[in-house]
């Protein structure tokens, strides 16, 4: 549409008023004949008019806008999931503001309180973190979808997986394989998905006879998943009992994990089994070796706005738990 094409240009060519024009392109067409509503949906045909939805918003008091915070768009599981939220939020008419928040707290609340400055109608929390700003936020009552991580500042409508039990599909595998020395990597900024995907595993493996003190557990730190794994990988290699099994909680601490065993003259995945729990499509093509639990990231956006459409509607909205499987 032209710049200087507004409802004017529209009504001018129709030979009608303003008002009309404006009340026909907003669904109000009793108070026309249906002729002057024929002719000026020509007219915006031959003009080549376009509402403009923010436009119509303002007049709503209403926003189409949406804003997603994500801890960290490096990582290519948050990246998938802002992906597939735009295209879904766009079908359904609206439009995502994205901010990245580099998994720090005080960025996150300043992200909080520039979307609430711009008649942000729904939030969409990825992986959020502990902080004062998402406290209020929560007892706000404002709509709000909290992704892979749940609410950390209490309850609210979460999509994700069951993490727990993806951990302990991981556990089985390596019992069914025979391997012996089981471990498991995470960051020591843990968060609800990390600790309930190690809660899993361990659990699972005691019920396959491990005892505690046979389960390798390493931890790194930092915010950096691919350090964590590098990190953690220097404690696990050099000890005494080298595992032959690790799961790590994310791709990018496997990634980390592997950089280390290569370095310790290690083979993967014959002297070690590594299995992550993301399984994003770029592993096929950087990490042919990983095995992964793969959660349906690209299905997450409708999922998402699905959620929000029930929240703007009043109707309840708990969590959605999608499947995930071996890839």
């Amino acid at each position: 549409m032209r710049e200087d094409v507004s409802l004017a240009t529209v009504a001018a060519r129709a030979g009608v008023s303003v008002s009309t024009v404006s009340r026909i392109v907003n669904g109000q067409t009793r108070r026309a004949s249906p002729a002057t509503v024929a002719r000026v949906r020509d007219a915006i045909e031959a003009v080549g008019y376009r509402p403009n939805p923010v436009g119509r918003a303002l007049q709503r008091g209403q926003s189409q806008l949406v804003a997603m915070i994500a801890a960290n768009l490096d990582n290519p599981a948050m990246a998938t999931i802002a992906s597939s939220t735009e295209t879904a939020l766009r079908e359904a008419g609206y439009v995502m503001i994205l901010c990245d928040t580099h998994d720090r707290a005080e960025l996150q609340d300043e992200y909080l309180f520039a979307m609430r400055a711009q008649m942000v109608r729904g939030y969409v929390l990825v992986a959020a973190v502990p902080s004062p700003g998402l406290s209020e936020l929560s007892t706000s009552g404002a709509p709000t979808v909290f992704v892979n991580r749940r609410n950390p500042s209490g309850s609210g409508p979460f999509v994700g997986i069951d993490d727990a039990a993806a951990g302990a599909a991981v556990a089985d595998y390596f019992a069914d394989l025979g391997r012996r020395v089981p471990a498991v990597v995470f960051p020591r900024l843990s968060s609800s998905a990390s600790r309930d995907r190690v809660s899993g595993f361990l659990a699972r493996l005691r019920e396959r006879g491990w005892s505690d003190e046979a389960i390798v557990r390493a931890d790194g730190e930092g915010r950096s998943h691919l350090q964590v794994g590098y990190d953690a990988g220097a404690r696990i290699f050099d000890g005494r009992d080298r595992p032959d099994a690790i799961l790590c909680v994310s791709d990018q601490i496997a990634y980390g994990v592997n950089r280390r065993a290569l370095e310790c003259g290690l083979k993967i995945p014959g002297d070690c089994e590594l299995v992550s729990i993301d399984g994003t499509p770029l592993n096929k093509w950087v990490a042919p070796w990983l095995k992964s639990i793969e959660i349906p990231y690209a299905v997450y956006g409708a999922e998402i706005v699905s959620g929000l459409q029930l929240i703007w509607r009043g109707e309840p909205f708990g969590e959605r738990l999608l499947p995930c499987k071996f890839g």
